[in-house]
């Protein structure tokens, strides 16, 4: 217990030196985007769209830019540092190191949530010069936080396995993660949608992360709350398992 606790202090300790170090590449650069949207999406386009579901368009959007700004850093920063990793050959001491797959996907993934959180309480900070809130709930701001950072750092995880050059690490952040956002209601209620469309909605599972992030600080959702916890359950426990086959049997490691 003490080894492990040990490996995965290590790892972690890593992680988080690794992204400070060059804050100004990692931090930043979110911020200064989430800041444009909030002025050109929240300010010169929300003054002409108005209320939504009963608050004005920075309120209502200001939650989901918080929650995309977190996972995609959550999401990077494990793909990217784990792949570094690997292509140094670094992982290979790790693999034949009596070290536990659970305590290298834990410290990566702990590593990831913590860059995500980092950059999600950086971008809060800024909203607050925009638009103001009354918290309906902080318990669960800070549960869907938490389990969307860790799923998203699971899945940048995998990405890094499976990746052959560094190219590779921006394919799925380009292709899938970036879409996925989009569509998944940080700028629109998907109550607006007709009833198919809504029905497509719900098979995001972003949807859910979004939805009840901005429950936590609006009061108000498109899906059940219970639906929210229990996807993210699922996809966590789904990506930690195929990350955990991965990582025991080496797979695109040991090459």
């Amino acid at each position: 217990m003490k080894l492990a606790w040990v490996a995965f202090n290590t790892i972690l300790h890593k992680e988080i030196r690794r992204f400070t170090r060059i804050w100004v590449q990692t931090l930043v650069p979110p911020v200064i985007t989430m800041s444009l949207y909030f002025v050109i999406f929240g300010k010169l386009i929300g003054g002409r769209i108005g209320e939504m579901n009963g608050f004005s368009y920075m309120q209502f959007i200001v939650p989901g830019l918080i929650m995309m700004s977190s996972l995609t850093n959550a999401f990077a920063n494990v793909a990217s540092s784990f792949y570094s990793t690997k292509f140094a050959r670094n992982v290979e001491e790790l693999l034949i190191s009596p070290t536990s797959p659970h305590v290298i996907i834990l410290g990566y993934m702990a590593g990831g949530m913590a860059r995500g959180l980092c950059v999600g309480a950086l971008v809060t900070a800024v909203s607050l010069f925009f638009v103001s809130f009354e918290i309906h709930s902080w318990p669960v701001i800070f549960l869907t936080l938490l389990m969307t950072t860790s799923a998203f750092a699971l899945g940048g995880l995998i990405n890094a396995v499976f990746a052959r050059s560094f190219d590779d690490i921006s394919i799925i952040p380009t292709f899938v993660l970036t879409p996925l956002t989009y569509l998944g209601g940080v700028f629109y209620s998907i109550s607006l949608l007709p009833p198919f469309w809504q029905a497509v909605s719900k098979l995001n599972p972003i949807v859910y992360m979004i939805n009840g992030f901005r429950y936590g600080f609006l009061g108000i959702t498109d899906v059940g709350l219970g639906y929210t916890f229990g996807v993210l359950s699922l996809f966590i426990l789904g990506l930690y398992a195929f990350a955990y086959y991965l990582i025991r049997h080496g797979v695109g490691l040991r090459n």
